[in-house]
């Protein structure tokens, strides 16, 4: 088992920074792909980033050059930075793991997940 916890969600102005954490429970965490989803208010969840266990980072196209993710496997933690906020960056945001390949462009290949982190971008 694998318990995940995000923080860092707030309410920011358009243009500005957030950063996102999740914080893994398992010791060898640094042996699992990890990734950040999310979902807007009647849309579907979309992933927003992945990093596999040796550094591999994957970004969707809408957040390339302006959200970065990394972690740490000494703190077993897994980090977003997200700046150039816009309102289109508004959702709840879930970290997610999964053994094996990451996969960016679905959910369902990952075993665990937080409970999500609110980002509200005003614009």
């Amino acid at each position: 088992q694998v318990q995940l916890v995000e923080s860092g969600g707030g309410s920011v102005q358009a243009g500005g920074s957030l950063r996102l954490s999740c914080a893994a429970s398992r010791a060898d965490y640094s042996r699992l792909c990890m990734g950040w989803f999310r979902r807007a208010p009647g849309k579907e969840r979309e992933g927003v980033a992945t990093i596999d266990s040796y550094g591999t980072t994957n970004y969707a196209e809408s957040v390339k050059g302006r959200f970065t993710i990394s972690r740490d496997n000494t703190k077993t933690t897994l980090y977003l930075q997200m700046n150039s906020l816009t309102a289109e960056d508004t959702a709840m945001y879930y970290c997610a793991a999964a053994w094996g390949v990451c996969d960016l462009s679905s959910g369902f290949r990952y075993s665990y997940w937080g409970r999500g982190t609110q980002v509200t971008v005003s614009s």
